[in-house]
């Protein structure tokens, strides 16, 4: 998917969501040592400056170099573009070598990967047996605007894929071979709240940054439809205000199973 998030990457920057600094709290309070923490698929880095004030190094990896360009600046945040044809070997040594990591994080991002090769590197370069692997992803929780997030949904379906398909299953279904550590296991992700303020077009342009409505507009489809904007309106009330915006993440946490 980077070529879809190459395009898009500035404004993804500017109107993706920030996470809770408490996540990244509750995270760090698993891991023993605070030395290393890999953010994998980290787009323009929301999730690493966070994680960055818990460690003393974050490597910072994506597939989009365009992404990485836009990224959020940090002193202690490494960007690194990790190309799809890097073999497993050249990804665990430019991480730093096996039983390296402290934590693992993959924000948003892991639906995207190809598991059975992420999963392999993790395992290689997670300290054992205390390092924590942890991934979530979110949605809205369609308060306030149940009929045209309805519509959104029903306009977006035919331009998902498979990543699509693990995010808007929340998680449930999504491979994690990990062990759990109280937060979340393979099929029963915790829920977390999320609150935003934003104006509606902040939001439409937040939504807009989503994959399936990329995939559309390179296929010449609109699907913010006159009538889907119309009914958010309706439904926002003063369009030029502010309002504070629920979501709901769904988390995995884990770390390597016991031998």
């Amino acid at each position: 998917m980077a070529g879809v998030y190459d395009k898009n990457a500035e404004k993804y920057a500017q109107k993706r969501p920030r996470y809770p600094k408490e996540w990244f709290s509750m995270l760090a309070s698993l891991t023993p040592e605070h030395k290393v923490a890999w953010d994998a698929g980290t787009g323009t880095g929301q999730a690493a400056i966070s994680v960055a004030e818990h460690y003393d190094q974050v490597i910072a990896t994506d597939v989009s170099e365009a992404q990485l360009e836009h990224a959020v600046k940090h002193p202690k945040v490494r960007y690194v573009h990790t190309p799809i044809t890097m073999s497993e070997d050249e990804f665990v040594a430019m991480l730093g070598g096996e039983n390296s990591i402290d934590l693992i994080i993959s924000a948003t991002a892991v639906h995207w990967f190809d598991l059975p090769f992420f999963y392999s590197v993790v395992n290689r370069v997670l300290k054992k047996p205390h390092g924590i692997i942890a991934v979530w992803t979110y949605i809205y929780d369609m308060r306030g605007l149940e009929k045209s997030m309805k519509m959104v949904r029903d306009a977006v379906l035919p331009y998902r894929n498979l990543g699509n398909y693990h995010a808007f299953e929340r998680y449930k279904k999504l491979p994690f071979p990990f062990e759990s550590v109280g937060y979340g296991s393979e099929g029963s992700p915790i829920e977390l709240d999320m609150e935003i303020e934003m104006s509606l077009d902040e939001f439409v342009e937040s939504l807009k940054t989503g994959s399936a409505y990329l995939k559309a507009k390179e296929q010449g489809v609109e699907l913010f439809s006159d009538e889907i904007s119309e009914e958010m309106k309706r439904e926002w009330g003063d369009n030029t205000g502010r309002r504070k915006l629920y979501y709901i993440a769904y988390m995995l946490v884990g770390k390597p199973k016991s031998d």
